[in-house]
């Protein structure tokens, strides 16, 4: 996955499996926290790449531009990211770019929360939920 320093902006190569760790710049040497924000997934091996390497448990928000609950959504899903930083993950899936990924979670309805725990799913939810509730989910698988 490629991480954006906050200090210089240069980009850095960070595997799924140090998302949530706390790091270095490879150009600045600053700091380099763990992921605070939803992460935007564009295909299926990144995708995979997060679900089955991460450390710590996967929040995955299904949803879609044109869907109304889906923005409402995205404060909750983009504050229990922050919450739960170096704890949990939090990653984005558009039905629309991605329907594959959709539809091997048997998405039917959106938003639709999954939480994933070492490549397995423990938890699936469609409908709108609040950060308390999501964040619930993510400190049950581990967080």
């Amino acid at each position: 996955m490629i991480r954006q320093c906050p200090s210089c902006a240069k980009k850095n190569r960070v595997p799924a499996a140090h998302l949530a760790d706390s790091g270095r710049c490879g150009s600045c040497k600053s700091p380099l926290p763990p992921l605070s924000d939803p992460l935007d997934i564009y295909d299926d091996a990144a995708f995979n790449e997060v679900t089955t390497g991460a450390s710590v448990p996967v929040l995955v928000d299904f949803w879609a531009a044109w869907c109304g609950p889906c923005r409402m959504a995205a404060p909750e899903v983009k504050r229990v990211a922050a919450e739960l930083s170096g704890r949990a993950i939090v990653i984005k899936v558009d039905t629309e770019r991605l329907p594959m990924v959709a539809q091997r979670f048997n998405v039917m309805s959106i938003p639709n929360f999954v939480v994933m725990k070492d490549g397995k799913m423990v938890r699936q939810q469609p409908g709108l939920v609040d950060h308390r509730q999501m964040a619930a989910w993510l400190i049950e698988a581990g967080a």
